[in-house]
């Protein structure tokens, strides 16, 4: 098993429990390790057969936009899905932090993996 990794993703989003957060966008930063097998992709030097990193990162950037939650765990949980069902991703790691929402910590967030990591070959 190989992973595409895109790291320190920041997206704009609606996200937070307190009235006043509900009237403005945060910045969220993102990790993520998706799963896949990228041995076709690198013998035919072919983007078409792995895991199109620039648009996972977009398709992300617009799910923030299109979407407010209240919790950062229901933002993951969501994209998470979203991810897996729409890129055929069997198995990912996914790191929210939401910065300066703790005045004393650097950031504060989630670490979810969801699906069935494939076994080495």
């Amino acid at each position: 098993m190989d992973l595409v990794l895109i790291e320190s993703l920041g997206v704009d989003t609606v996200i937070g429990v307190y009235d006043w957060e509900r009237t403005i966008t945060q910045r969220l930063v993102l990790d993520l390790e998706l799963a896949t097998d990228i041995r076709p992709a690198a013998a035919d030097d072919d983007i078409a057969q792995t895991l199109d990193y620039a648009a996972i990162s977009k398709r992300v950037k617009a799910f923030a936009a299109d979407h407010d939650f209240a919790l950062v765990e229901t933002f993951a949980e969501r994209l998470a899905a979203m991810l897996r069902e729409e890129f055929s991703i069997p198995w990912l790691r996914l790191s929210v932090r939401k910065p300066g929402a703790v005045p004393t910590a650097g950031a504060v967030g989630v670490r979810i993996e969801r699906g069935t990591r494939p076994e080495e070959a």
